[in-house]
């Protein structure tokens, strides 16, 4: 990409505004998707899908919200590699990035047994839901994104 496109990047609409109702569902299903989960790994999660959904606007804001729970420089930069790097998540946390990835890049049109049943040794089925919940959410919050070009870098948290 060179500083042209770059510098071109800007809106395309002003989603919220256009769709208030819209807007607001999103907004309560997000609130209502993460009741029970643990901030960091709802985070790791958020990085993960937007890192495969390219939203860079989703990334700036997940990646500042992982620092203000307490997460990690190495973990958020070895998000992407999660797979080689063993050691820095737990089995829970490995869990729920496979689960991330399977919902996001459908690419066989449903998410693998072995890929659930991962999770499902991991997550009680209320957190589970939960989980699901967290995963959709941010998958719908990446596309309007992406698709109205929102710009990062001026989240705060």
């Amino acid at each position: 990409m060179t500083t042209d496109t770059v510098a071109q990047h800007h809106p395309r609409m002003h989603f919220h505004k256009l769709a208030p109702e819209v807007s607001k569902a999103m907004f309560a299903l997000e609130k209502a998707s993460r009741e029970g989960l643990d901030p960091v790994l709802i985070e790791l999660v958020k990085i993960r899908a937007s890192q495969l959904n390219h939203c860079a606007f989703c990334l700036d804001m997940h990646v500042k919200d992982a620092r203000k729970a307490g997460e990690t420089e190495e973990r958020i930069y070895l998000l992407s590699a999660w797979e080689e790097a063993e050691g820095f998540y737990t089995e829970k946390e490995r869990a729920a990035i496979a689960l991330t990835e399977a919902i996001t890049v459908l690419t066989d049109g449903f998410v693998p047994d072995e890929v659930y049943e991962r999770a499902a040794r991991h997550f009680p089925e209320q957190e589970l839901a939960q989980l699901i919940a967290v995963i959709v959410t941010i998958n719908a919050w990446n596309r309007l994104g992406v698709t109205t070009r929102l710009v990062p870098g001026s989240y705060q948290p």
